[in-house]
């Protein structure tokens, strides 16, 4: 079977790109899963974890905070709003993050606690693939 091409850019950077066995991405619609040879998407992507599946095994998850994804032949891009690889997450400050934006005394701060459960969860999951 044929190997996926990922791609994985934010506004700040490229982050990633290499080969993959699979691709799950969260969207407005729900998770989508995407292997080699899947028909032609283009899809918006939400607050999520972004999980790939390299080609030796490995797992790699990355922390997507908006944008959209395409598939086109055994190709994806990822463009994200904001994108970090779960090495890259500082876990403490993460949760004081949510611990602030929770705590905003007129009204909390629901993308900032969306972002910052979103860092945990993907933080949290790489640390126990360890």
């Amino acid at each position: 079977m044929a190997d996926l091409t990922v791609s994985i850019v934010s506004a700040e950077r490229a982050l990633w790109s290499g080969e993959a066995k699979s691709v799950v991405a969260k969207t407005p619609e729900g998770e989508i899963g995407i292997l080699a040879g899947h028909e032609p998407v283009l899809a918006l992507l939400v607050e999520g974890p972004l999980r790939i599946e390299k080609t030796d095994g490995s797992k790699m998850l990355v922390a997507i905070h908006g944008g959209f994804f395409s598939v086109s032949g055994n190709a994806i891009n990822v463009i994200a709003e904001v994108a970090e690889l779960a090495q890259d997450i500082n876990l403490e400050r993460a949760k004081a993050a949510l611990a602030r934006a929770q705590a905003a005394t007129v009204e909390p701060d629901d993308a900032a606690i969306r972002r910052a459960e979103t860092r945990i969860s993907v933080a949290g999951l790489a640390s126990a693939a360890r």
